[in-house]
């Protein structure tokens, strides 16, 4: 949306309310969309702890004069996370809120970073080039290669054509009843007709950059490379939180001095099926996957040794291994 406004706190508690009664009623919660909006509504916050950081609205408004002048990436990136009034972003917040969970719900949250970070590119890459067409075929400066704008709207303009893609049903736009798959389009041309100061080209923008994403998608077979590097970096990024979380789970474990005795799912070395323990294959007992042998028996995680061990005992007639190993336990743990 193009123009400036007035920042108030009204409709933000409304903004809340919504959205945690949707996410509540989720089973699978959407950490992407989540983040989004709240990213989006701290920077029209502008809480203390991060006023210093955030550049100002002046130094984030897109204007295809200046990006193109000055090759001002910031412009660029970040107009579509700032708002100019607390109406706007509480419009666009529940716009995402409802297009971003079945988005984000039918594919992994790493695809749907990955969908959210590559139409903001494209949106923003599509008018940026809109704009500097209309200057030179057509002597358009103003409004559109001279305007500012800022406002999420061009990537919710293209979630919405994704979403509707595949849409046999019909939508209510504004009172007016349109097929699904053509929605996006009724809403430019009514938003643009009755709502003034916004963004044609921008929404326009956004449009054309869901049907790219959608055509790019049904001809590209391969990985998403993008969803790769997010993978990645995620699990860059957590890897230390994994590691203290395993160590301290160890930990707890070498305080109680217990562990398990039983039969449950197991591969053929004896290892458990789920994560973090492994079972010995000598006297069942549950290890931590930090161990390599057995903390009751001393059999290696491998059971390397077991068989001759077995085949010696039984040829000297001394009680059954795992007997003895089970009596073993009753007398250290007392169970």
């Amino acid at each position: 949306m193009a123009g400036r406004g007035r920042r108030t706190r009204g409709l933000l508690p409304l903004l809340a309310l919504e959205a945690a009664s949707q996410f509540y009623r989720l089973h699978r919660k959407p950490p992407v969309t989540a983040g989004l909006i709240a990213a989006n509504t701290l920077i029209y916050l502008r809480p203390e702890f991060l006023d210093s950081i955030l550049p100002s609205l002046d130094q984030v408004w897109f204007n295809a004069h200046l990006i193109l002048k000055y090759k001002d990436l910031k412009r660029f990136l970040l107009s579509p996370f700032y708002h100019i009034g607390e109406s706007h972003l509480v419009y666009n917040m529940l716009s995402l809120l409802w297009k971003g969970i079945p988005l984000e719900t039918s594919m992994s949250s790493t695809e749907f970073a990955s969908m959210v970070a590559a139409l903001l590119a494209m949106s923003q890459g599509i008018t940026l080039m809109l704009a500097k067409s209309l200057l030179l075929f057509f002597d358009y400066e103003k409004p559109y290669y001279s305007e500012y704008a800022v406002g999420f709207s061009g990537v919710l303009f293209a979630m919405k054509v994704i979403l509707n893609s595949q849409s046999e049903n019909y939508t209510n736009i504004y009172g007016v009843l349109v097929p699904s798959r053509y929605a996006a389009w009724a809403e430019l041309i009514l938003i643009q007709m009755f709502v003034p100061g916004v963004s044609f080209l921008g929404h326009l923008g956004g449009i054309l950059a869901g049907l790219l994403y959608l055509r790019l998608k049904r001809t590209y077979s391969g990985p998403d490379p993008l969803a790769v590097l997010i993978r990645g970096l995620t699990g860059i990024v957590s890897w230390p939180m994994r590691v203290v979380k395993d160590l301290f789970r160890w930990r707890q474990q070498r305080i109680s001095g217990r562990g398990r005795v039983g039969r449950g799912s197991e591969n053929r070395r004896g290892i458990r099926e789920s994560s973090g323990v492994w079972r010995c294959p000598a006297c069942t007992y549950e290890n931590h996957g930090l161990l390599s042998i057995c903390e009751m028996c001393g059999t290696s995680r491998s059971g390397e040794g077991l068989d001759s061990h077995l085949s010696s005992t039984r040829r000297s007639g001394d009680h059954p291994p795992l007997d003895e190993l089970r009596r073993r336990r009753i007398e250290r743990f007392g169970t």
